[in-house]
């Protein structure tokens, strides 16, 4: 019989401890936070494109019968495609941006609410019916 099959206790106490966190901007201090800040941002871009898709099409007329590319839906289907269209590429951009960034996620949080902010403003009809032609 070995030390360590007489004393088993004694085998854990041996094991290193886990590495702190080595500081701001990791998850766990080996990770860069940059992808899941990408898609944090990308979402709000999303939906500022989104809120410019809706002010556009109701205030230039060409961009609205560009937009509708399907006379049962309208404008609206243009829109919202264009607006997933550019979360997604926003998404693929941001991330190959900051895949190995240890950006703060906070932070990124912090500009996804002020662009989603803005995108449901420009989804509000009070506001993009102020742009309509008269």
């Amino acid at each position: 019989m070995n030390q360590h099959e007489e004393h088993p206790q004694h085998a854990d106490e041996q094991q290193p401890a886990p590495a702190p966190a080595t500081g701001v901007g990791t998850t766990g201090g080996d990770r860069p936070e940059g992808p899941i800040s990408a898609a944090i941002i990308a979402a709000g871009v999303g939906a500022v494109a989104l809120g410019l898709f809706t002010t556009l099409a109701e205030a230039i007329k060409d961009v609205a019968d560009w937009l509708q590319w399907n006379d049962r839906v309208g404008p609206l289907s243009g829109k919202t495609l264009m607006a997933v269209a550019v979360w997604l590429v926003s998404w693929v951009i941001l991330h190959l941006v900051l895949r190995n960034k240890e950006h703060e996620t906070s932070r990124a949080l912090t500009v996804a609410l002020a662009l989603i902010g803005l995108g449901v403003l420009g989804t509000f009809p009070t506001f993009f019916q102020l742009f309509a032609p008269e």
